[in-house]
């Protein structure tokens, strides 16, 4: 079974974002950037079924700038076959994503196809779901257990009021929760034969994908100050100030 994971680049969770000066975006200058942490969940689950001898080779993609060969390479040395980089330096949105990702799954043919739930820098929660709609494969998303059984996949999703199983006929997409795995990190033999693992490089235009968007950023601006808060002495204290500062009671 081939398994197709979708991984991201993103500024590295650790990094105090700051927004450049003309409010036209973050300031990507000199800053730390990493694979999205639920893409890696993603990779991590892919390996963990090639392990088990249900997937017999994962294939990874990256949507970006050249510079998003360092994290396919990562991807590579964590336990994937090869890497597909659709190279653009658009400001791509999630449905332009989704055609790219669906053209890929076209040319590829995956029986399954693994993506993290949401990227950390947009945050939408929404390429998973459309890739399903634009391939027509059925799809689970928020998996915090995933078992391929045959022609089906079993999805166990994070849902408001607890959990909820899903059966998914092949081929299928799912989205990855947090509590699916504990990503690996890669050693270093494996980070120098990621080296030697084949990575195409494609374009939108080669795969027939127009990547036009019709969602323009305005503006982009740091969340507002909050000033410090207060320890009370007692609970009529804190009624106090409640009703009379704050004024919420």
């Amino acid at each position: 079974m081939k398994v197709l994971v979708a991984v991201k680049r993103v500024v590295d969770y650790n990094v105090k974002v700051r927004v450049k000066a003309d409010n036209s975006g973050v300031d990507l200058a000199n800053v730390k950037m990493s694979m999205n942490p639920f893409c890696e969940i993603a990779v991590e689950e892919a390996v963990r079924l090639k392990e088990k001898g249900v997937a017999s080779e994962i294939v990874v993609v990256s949507i970006g700038p050249t510079a998003a060969q360092e994290q396919l390479r990562t991807a590579l040395a964590l336990g994937a076959d090869r890497a597909v980089l659709v190279e653009s330096t658009d400001e791509l949105n999630s449905l332009a994503v989704a055609k790219l990702l669906k053209a890929v799954v076209d040319k590829e043919q995956p029986q399954l196809v693994i993506l993290g739930k949401q990227a950390i820098d947009s945050d939408n929660n929404q390429t998973g779901q459309m890739l399903g709609a634009l391939t027509g494969y059925a799809q689970g998303t928020f998996a915090s257990k995933v078992e391929v059984t045959g022609d089906k996949v079993n999805v166990t999703r994070e849902i408001d009021g607890g959990l909820q199983t899903v059966a998914l006929s092949l081929p299928a997409i799912v989205t990855t929760d947090l509590r699916l795995n504990e990503p690996r990190y890669a050693s270093l033999p494996n980070i120098m034969k990621a080296k030697k693992k084949p990575l195409e490089v494609l374009t939108p235009d080669a795969l027939g994908v127009t990547t036009t968007s019709t969602v323009k950023t305005l503006k982009v601006e740091a969340p507002a100050a909050r000033s410090a808060g207060i320890k009370v002495k007692s609970v009529a204290e804190l009624v106090e100030k409640l009703k009379n500062e704050a004024k919420v009671i």
